[in-house]
């Protein structure tokens, strides 16, 4: 993990990369991938998991059986875990549910908004280098509250041909019964196109690798909508003079050992936390146990040194990180300054991984600078919002001139008959 001091304008812009991927290549693959689900379906499915996973599938489905049987492999500990997280996840995304909303705007037109669940969506949960089991709790639970009436969850097999035992209890404890044995961009193309076994769903949630992410956007062609572009996780850390620099690296590190194509970047205050901070990142690597994933990550990380913190905070909300942890006993000042992020951690003792697990936030969140324009995951991203209106005789007559005035400028003279006919009729 390099260091630069004061970096200058372009130092600054070649911080902004992510990691580059071959997006024609990319490509090329995902459409074979969809155009093979379309023409064998299942078929298309089993192939492609002993291609990818070295799995041979007997089905795709989780049985229920399985399903009720899950929590029997998991410690007392980690169910416990789970519950509890859970709860607080409930708890702040419960908190979200908004009232529906009556306004009369114009005497005798009333307009008013309703929530409606979105019927049908696929649940990605990732599982190639770690069971992402908290991602259940992190879809299904707003799912649930929503209402969505069918819950899709796929997630990949492991070489026992089953999913890791912890995905399936969390998504029965989210009330998740439709399971099924399929990972990557595969999973995605059978959700949006529907095969013997997997329903097709109206929207997709889930985070995952670039071919996940490039089959997503794929689906958008076939009119499914997505929560949001979630590729490889990312996290920056601002650190100012009460950073404390093992809690700082501890953090980078949480990140770098979620892949290779991961990205972490520190900005710190002064070169002094810098420095420990990059000394202790390599004291921590040694002890943790996907080092060789970490080492090869931090290949593509940066800290930089910025005393200006004006300066240090356009250059992040350009960067508009995933995560963003502000590493200060004075994080509450430099709320006002941010703009862009998908979740932020206030604090010395706001580590990211309580946001991933427990503290009750969502943690499917926009990367690669998609912060600029998209929310983390969400109740609103499993509803619709169905506006209606209502005009009385009365509201008609109020309104009816400006509706006529404002078509014919546009040269839309039925759209102003459609008011003059009911006029003269009164």
């Amino acid at each position: 993990m390099k260091i630069i001091n004061s970096p200058n304008d372009e130092q600054l812009a070649a911080s902004l990369k992510r990691p580059s991927i071959n997006t024609e290549q990319l490509e090329n693959v995902i459409n074979d991938i969809f155009t093979n689900v379309s023409e064998q379906g299942d078929q298309a499915i089993v192939n492609y998991t002993k291609q990818f996973d070295s799995v041979d599938l007997a089905s795709l489905e989780v049985s229920g059986e399985t399903i009720k049987n899950a929590g029997n492999q998991l410690s007392e500990s980690l169910k416990s875990a789970i519950q509890i997280a859970y709860q607080n996840i409930k708890t702040f995304h419960d908190a979200q549910v908004m009232n529906d909303l009556s306004v009369i705007t114009t005497e005798g037109v009333e307009c008013f908004q309703r929530t409606s669940a979105i019927e049908s969506v696929g649940l990605y949960i990732p599982g190639g280098t770690a069971p992402l089991f908290s991602t259940v709790l992190m879809l299904g639970i707003p799912a649930s509250i929503a209402g969505c009436e069918n819950v899709i969850l796929c997630s990949p097999p492991q070489s026992n041909g089953e999913i890791h035992p912890a995905t399936i209890y969390t998504a029965n404890l989210c009330g998740i019964s439709q399971i099924y044995r399929v990972g990557g961009s595969q999973a995605i193309a059978a959700m949006t196109i529907g095969t013997e076994s997997i329903p097709k769903v109206n929207k997709l949630f889930g985070p995952g690798n670039q071919y996940v992410t490039a089959a997503k956007q794929k689906a958008q062609k076939y009119g499914l909508a997505i929560d949001l572009p979630a590729g490889p996780s990312e996290v920056l850390v601002y650190a100012d003079e009460t950073a404390q620099p093992s809690f700082v690296a501890a953090d980078l590190l949480s990140q770098a050992e979620h892949g290779v194509d991961s990205q972490v970047v520190l900005v710190a205050s002064n070169e002094k936390v810098a420095t420990e901070t990059v000394n202790h990142v390599i004291t921590q690597t040694a002890s943790l146990p996907r080092k060789e994933v970490i080492k090869q990550c931090l290949q593509n990380s940066v800290a930089l040194i910025i005393e200006d913190k004006n300066k240090a905070f356009d250059f992040i909300n350009n960067y508009a990180p995933e995560h963003f942890i502000i590493a200060s006993n004075h994080s509450d000042q430099y709320i006002p300054l941010i703009k862009n992020a998908g979740s932020v951690f206030l604090g010395n003792y706001s580590p990211e991984s309580a946001g991933d697990y427990a503290s009750g936030t969502n943690h499917t969140l926009p990367t690669s600078g998609y912060a600029k324009s998209y929310s983390g995951t969400n109740l609103d991203a499993f509803v619709k919002k169905i506006t209606f209106q209502k005009l009385s005789k009365k509201g008609i007559q109020n309104l009816g001139d400006t509706i006529m005035t404002m078509a014919r400028e546009e040269q839309l003279e039925a759209h102003a008959r459609a008011v003059e006919i009911r006029l003269n009729n009164l």
